[in-house]
């Protein structure tokens, strides 16, 4: 009889990735995985079988989509919440945590809303002190032979109470071809004694600044308050202004809240799928987006990541990381490792928000 193995029937030995569960025939290409996946506790993870994933919309395509995997998915349905993609002990247990899950649409105001300026008497709010952020949300009328281009006219900020903190018409820098009503709701007289741009920069900055310095802003923000938007950076540009990406909470640009493509998805499907509920369809309403976009911040700050090994600096407010980089490791160091040895030394490539939470507690 001949002893010699098939080497066809032989099973081979795979490599598991400890957080997406891919396997591989070779250990140096799950290493490279390790490198390349920036696998960490801030991605989103299967409350059932703890699998990661790179957004909370690949998420959903795992628990609830068309090629959805069936055992976690047959739990999912009965004891997960849609919203935050929690599962939950029980059914029970689930009806009562979508009671505080599912936001209500806040008040619709349109332009009925007055002019609001607190910025001079905000700072002296002591309720306030410790808060982090301020939301804003600018409202574009059209310029231009063909009204194409964009110009900010109308800009909102609430704080974490949702509470109107600013709301003023912007004085345009060009005429006014398009004032788009049946999206902004805008007439010519709205912007008769609109504030002009520099009074309005002045008054975004010092609330936001908080009495801080723009030094200590640029090192770690001091008191400065964070600022929380959709697409900041288009905001910004029409009002003229610039504030530190590190200050920038941005629910367009947010890893686990972008489409698996890295594409933006809009507020209106962020505020659906993640509070709950419709923002006016037919218009822009300023602070029914700040008061979203403030509610959809503080939902991705409050999730807890307790396995996460990290320390306070002494410098800086912020938690940071202590854990080895892989790249501190030699090709034949690494080949040695466990898959979750591997996967512990695996860091993020974006700034989890749940960090802003000690950052809160800290000020």
């Amino acid at each position: 009889m001949d002893s010699h193995h098939d080497p066809l029937k032989t099973p081979s030995l795979r490599h598991k990735c400890s957080a997406c569960y891919k396997q591989y025939k070779k250990k140096e290409h799950l290493i490279e995985h390790m490198r390349v996946s920036y696998h960490s506790v801030h991605q989103p993870r299967c409350g059932v079988c703890l699998k990661h994933c790179k957004s909370f919309e690949s998420l959903r395509e795992y628990l609830m989509g068309p090629l959805s995997k069936s055992s976690c998915s047959k739990i999912f349905s009965e004891q997960g919440c849609g919203l935050c993609l929690r599962v939950l002990d029980s059914p029970k247990t689930l009806s009562e945590h979508l009671n505080i899950c599912c936001i209500t649409a806040p008040v619709h105001q349109g332009t009925s809303l007055l002019p609001t300026d607190l910025s001079d008497c905000y700072e002296e709010d002591r309720s306030d002190r410790g808060l982090g952020a301020i939301a804003m949300d600018c409202v574009m009328a059209g310029g231009g032979s063909d009204g194409a281009l964009d110009i900010c006219v109308w800009i909102c900020l609430v704080d974490e109470h949702e509470k109107l903190i600013f709301n003023t018409f912007v004085q345009p820098q060009i005429p006014i071809t398009n004032y788009r009503h049946e999206v902004t709701g805008l007439k010519e007289e709205h912007l008769r004694y609109a504030m002009p741009l520099r009074n309005v920069q002045e008054k975004v900055l010092k609330l936001l600044l908080n009495g801080e310095s723009i030094g200590r802003l640029r090192s770690n923000g001091g008191k400065a308050k964070l600022l929380v938007g959709h697409d900041l950076e288009h905001d910004l540009d029409y009002l003229r202004m610039n504030y530190p990406d590190h200050m920038l909470r941005d629910t367009a640009r947010y890893h686990p809240l972008i489409k698996t493509n890295l594409v933006s998805h809009s507020l209106k499907y962020l505020t659906r799928a993640y509070l709950g509920y419709d923002i006016r369809q037919d218009g822009h309403d300023p602070y029914e987006n700040c008061v979203s976009v403030m509610r959809l911040y503080k939902r991705m700050r409050s999730l807890d990541h307790r396995r996460q090994v990290m320390t306070p600096s002494a410098t800086s407010p912020y938690i940071q990381y202590v854990a080895p980089n892989l790249d501190s490791y030699s090709a034949k160091d690494l080949e040695k490792m466990t898959p979750d040895e591997l996967y512990e030394m695996s860091r993020s490539n974006f700034k989890c928000w749940c960090h802003d939470s000690r950052r809160v507690m800290q000020t």
